[in-house]
C-alpha cells in the first residue's frame, strides 16, 4: 500500500467517523476542491464544507468506500453517501468517482464527480426529477450550496 492509498483511507476514515478536523488533516493548505454541488472551492472553504456537511447530517451519515488506488502523484477512489438532505429531509444516495492529486504527500486537488440529476431526483423530489438535468437547475444548486457554505462560515 502506498503512502498516498493511505492518506485517502484516512480522509474517507474519518469523513465515516464524522471527523472533519482528521479528514482536513489529509489537505495541502491550497487544496482545490471541485464537485457539481459546490463548483470550485479552494484551501479553508474545503474544509468548511466538510465540517459543514458532517455538522448538518446529524451523525445520520454512512459513508462507503472502496477501489482506493493511488501512486505518488495521482489516486482515485469510490465512495457512497446515504444521507438525508438537510432542506427536504429526502433519503439520499449518492455514488461518488473521486480524484486526487498529491504534493508533499497531502492531498492538493480533489474532484468528486456524481450525477447531479439522479441525486436531484432523490434530494428535491419532483422537482429534481423534471428540472434537475437542466443547466439552470443545475446552476441553482450550485449557488444554493454555495450560499449555504458561506452563511455556515459567517456564523449565521
Amino acid at each position: 500500500m502506498t503512502v498516498n492509498e493511505n492518506t485517502i483511507i484516512k480522509f474517507y476514515t474519518a469523513f465515516a467517523n464524522g471527523d472533519a478536523k482528521e479528514m482536513c488533516e489529509c489537505y495541502h493548505p491550497n487544496v482545490q476542491f471541485r464537485d457539481p454541488a459546490f463548483g470550485l472551492l479552494k484551501g479553508n472553504e474545503v474544509c468548511k464544507m466538510w465540517e459543514m456537511l458532517l455538522k448538518r447530517s446529524k451523525g445520520i451519515l454512512k459513508i462507503e468506500f472502496s477501489e482506493v488506488k493511488a501512486n505518488e502523484h495521482l489516486g482515485s477512489a469510490r465512495w457512497i453517501a446515504s444521507y438525508h438532505f438537510s432542506k427536504t429531509n429526502r433519503k439520499v444516495v449518492n455514488t461518488i468517482a473521486a480524484k486526487f492529486h498529491f504534493q508533499d504527500g497531502l492531498i492538493i486537488k480533489h474532484t468528486d464527480d456524481f450525477d447531479i440529476w439522479k441525486w436531484a431526483k432523490q434530494a428535491l423530489g419532483i422537482k429534481g426529477l423534471l428540472l434537475g438535468w437542466t443547466g439552470f437547475m443545475q446552476k441553482k444548486i450550485q449557488e444554493q450550496a454555495r450560499m449555504s457554505l458561506k452563511m455556515y462560515c459567517e456564523g449565521k
